[in-house]
């Protein structure tokens, strides 16, 4: 883990512990990693869900180790849970969930939102 990663705001460090959302943020590539050997050259992933049980702080400069494991695979939705872990110490679990999508309708999709 290294000093981008530590919980920090605009008012200043919070701990020097890995944050929950940079955990959040590696534990989503965690799990991305089976969808990009899944897709097509016409076809991206985008993130349904995430949720993240964080157990114990990481401390900067410890090695944090994201295993991630496919729990199931629905039509085009790819589900995961993953780990966490300094050594044998769980740091944090949770699941993730993405979804594989045309690039088109993803496109349509934000013409959609954008008016």
């Amino acid at each position: 883990m290294v000093q981008e990663d530590i919980a920090q705001f605009e008012t200043g460090v919070v701990h020097p512990f890995y944050a929950t959302f940079a955990l959040g943020r590696d534990a989503e590539w965690s799990s991305r990693q089976f969808v990009l050997e899944m897709l097509d050259a016409d076809e991206e992933g985008i993130g349904t869900y995430l949720t993240i049980k964080h157990l114990s702080p990481a401390l900067l400069g410890e090695l944090v180790e994201i295993t991630a494991e496919i729990t199931e695979l629905h039509g085009n939705n790819v589900n995961c849970k993953w780990l966490a872990k300094v050594e044998s110490r769980l740091v944090a679990e949770g699941t993730t969930g993405q979804k594989i999508l045309k690039k088109e309708k993803i496109e349509g999709l934000i013409k959609q939102i954008r008016g």
